[in-house]
């Protein structure tokens, strides 16, 4: 019983999750244009956009469901339903939403779903808190991240196809995303350890520090981009960068039968095969301002 709610959690968590940001596409076109700048001019026009206050209200809903799957369900359950959410939503991006789709970006998307569905299904299941970690390994493995999402927030300034700038955007929001995750994982770990006093740790301001980069990189990436590729990278990079923080810092382990195990590895292939196949022109038409023509006010 307890697995059918947290299945039905998980569903209701990756169908919100998903309005909240074709919402939150739709305030950020509707905004003036990010400037990293100018951080808190632009949060408060931001926020100033009706449509992208009511996307971030749903994407708040969304975690509590989130939270509420993982406490009745086994991760690999909820991990699992949430993989099918990128199909979720180019389905209600294309029929609710009126936003088009190439079949290349189609196939990626597929392919994105079936590695992360894979992943969540073969990876073993791991009991307990499981968040101690080695500081060696936690500070290379951050730092390696924001270098990463770094590059790709600066890929225009370093010669990237502007084309590519919105997806790689989303792709730097949901690396971000990883390293808050992985960094909040870490501080419940030390605070388990020596309680409230674990809060004064170098992993607090990184935690922080990665939430406000993702909040622009994922805004400005809304802007530039496709809403479904910007929107599906963004998630996909979060998954990933959790489930690699997991083995690489916290020991979480691989499947130790061959077939699982080389099941996991097509599998990450897959989602990397799936990132170049992304990001295809989708042949929207848009309204000035960036906004889909289907969808301007």
């Amino acid at each position: 019983m307890t697995a059918l709610i947290g299945t039905l959690l998980a569903l209701a968590c990756a169908l919100t999750n998903n309005v909240g940001f074709l919402f939150k596409h739709r305030g950020a076109c509707a905004a003036p244009e990010v400037d990293f700048r100018h951080p808190f001019a632009t949060a408060r026009s931001l926020f100033g956009s009706r449509l992208f206050s009511i996307g971030m209200a749903i994407a708040a809903a969304a975690w509590l469901l989130h939270v509420a799957a993982m406490a009745v369900a086994p991760l690999s359950l909820v991990q699992s339903v949430l993989a099918g959410g990128v199909v979720l939503l180019a389905l209600m991006a294309q029929r609710s939403f009126g936003l088009a789709i190439s079949p290349r970006q189609w196939t990626g998307i597929v392919l994105t779903a079936v590695g992360l569905l894979v992943l969540g299904v073969t990876l073993p299941s791991v009991h307990g808190a499981h968040s101690r970690f080695s500081p060696a390994a936690m500070t290379a493995f951050e730092a390696s991240l924001l270098v990463l999402g770094a590059l790709l927030i600066a890929g225009r300034h370093l010669g990237a196809s502007a084309r590519l700038q919105g997806f790689m955007l989303g792709a730097a929001a949901g690396i971000m995303f990883g390293v808050s995750d992985v960094a909040v994982k870490a501080l419940s770990g030390i605070m388990g350890a020596h309680g409230i006093t674990g809060l004064f740790s170098l992993w607090l301001p990184i935690a922080a520090a990665g939430s406000v980069t993702a909040f622009y990189a994922s805004a400005k990436g809304l802007q530039d981009g496709d809403a479904v590729p910007v929107i599906a990278v963004t998630g996909t990079a979060t998954n990933v960068s959790g489930i690699a923080g997991g083995i690489l810092v916290f020991g979480d382990p691989l499947s130790p039968h061959p077939v699982a195990f080389t099941a996991e590895l097509i599998a990450f292939a897959l989602v990397l095969v799936a990132a170049w196949l992304t990001p295809g022109a989708a042949g929207v038409d848009t309204a000035p301002g960036g906004a889909p023509a289907a969808l301007a006010a």
